[in-house]
């Protein structure tokens, strides 16, 4: 039997949390980043917001389990801007850290993850979805399920091209010109290699595309359209697709060509053969944390991805590269072998 006294101790010793495991986190809402479900718990409205944000065109396309994030906020921060956070991983670890009070720890294996932050970083809107919502978020979706490819997608007649290359490399801005010319677009920089599936098909965000300030001069009608700073420091123009009716966008596309583009090329136009050795080491640099077993699943799945045609696009003119782009795809009659014209291997 209880005394007087024990029903103190015991709501003291539940009341003492030093780590903050045992914090309320009233709000909840579900989301579906690349068609994959996400349940996010938190005790910050501004969090829901910026989750909608990034995710909130979404539906669901896969039936796997929640991969779920918790994400708490406590205090105002000390006072100066916050550093571009650090990250380290171990194994199916994985940790994000601007500094002691905003950070986020992932168990990659399990889908898992948590972060605390401040009042300091949700000021930045930005700031906030890019480390702490989508950094996490995508990490554990790739761990599981995908392998990230640094590629715009487009697809004409249901063949998906893949638009290779550096940043820079003008992935984005042929990416839009093919959509304005009447192809479906899929992502303008990023895609994910779905793994454990026959072929080979990617997953993108199709609801927003980015461009560089001076694709103005290009596309005359973006004129209108606001610059923003992206979380590189760039000056960008961020266009929601949706919101342009002449774009048709998807989520899901097969890849049946590679194309990495070489847009500054002084000899003639063309499209000529590329070296899968050099499209591999290129794709494979993603690889770079998880489980081993994981690493070696995402690897076979890019071997995999190599199996089809691979090119260089040489060109200097937008619209001698949709041209030749057209003609890859919809020209059937030609052998894979002979549609790599206009220029040779080197």
């Amino acid at each position: 039997m209880l005394n007087d006294t024990e029903p103190q101790k015991v709501a003291a010793i539940a009341a003492y949390d030093p780590i903050l495991s045992n914090t309320r986190m009233p709000l909840r809402t579900m989301l579906y980043p690349l068609g994959f479900p996400l349940e996010i718990t938190t005790n910050s409205p501004e969090v829901i917001a910026a989750a909608d944000e990034s995710w909130q065109y979404f539906s669901r396309a896969f039936s796997h389990c929640p991969v779920q994030l918790r994400v708490g906020v406590r205090g105002v921060g000390n006072g100066l801007p916050l550093p571009t956070p650090t990250h380290r991983g171990w194994l199916h670890l994985l940790l994000t850290a601007a500094d002691a009070d905003n950070f986020a720890l992932c168990v990659l294996q399990t889908g898992i993850a948590f972060s605390w932050l401040t009042e300091a970083a949700l000021a930045d809107r930005l700031y906030l979805r890019y480390y702490f919502l989508e950094g996490p978020v995508l990490s554990m979706l790739q761990h599981l399920y995908l392998v990230p490819i640094h590629a715009a997608c487009v697809k004409l007649a249901n063949r998906g091209v893949l638009l290779c290359g550096d940043s820079g490399a003008g992935k984005s801005t042929l990416a839009y010109a093919c959509a304005r010319r009447g192809w479906t677009f899929i992502a303008d920089d990023t895609v994910s290699l779905i793994r454990g599936r026959k072929g080979r098909t990617v997953v993108g965000n199709p609801y927003r595309i980015r461009l560089r300030e001076e694709g103005v001069a290009l596309f005359p009608e973006l004129r209108q359209e606001q610059i923003s700073i992206q979380i590189s420091g760039e000056r960008a123009i961020e266009l929601a697709t949706n919101k342009v009716p002449e774009i048709s966008s998807a989520l899901i596309a097969p890849v049946n060509y590679i194309v990495f583009l070489n847009r500054g090329h002084s000899g003639a136009p063309g499209l000529v053969p590329f070296s899968r050795e050099k499209a591999l080491s290129s794709f494979n640099e993603v690889i770079c944390y998880g489980n081993e077993d994981v690493r070696q699943a995402q690897s076979a799945s890019l071997h995999n991805l190599l199996n089809t045609g691979i090119y260089e696009l040489r060109y200097k003119e937008l619209s001698t590269a949709l041209e030749l782009l057209e003609g890859l795809v919809l020209d059937d009659s030609l052998p894979t072998s002979r549609r790599a014209v206009g220029g040779d291997r080197s």
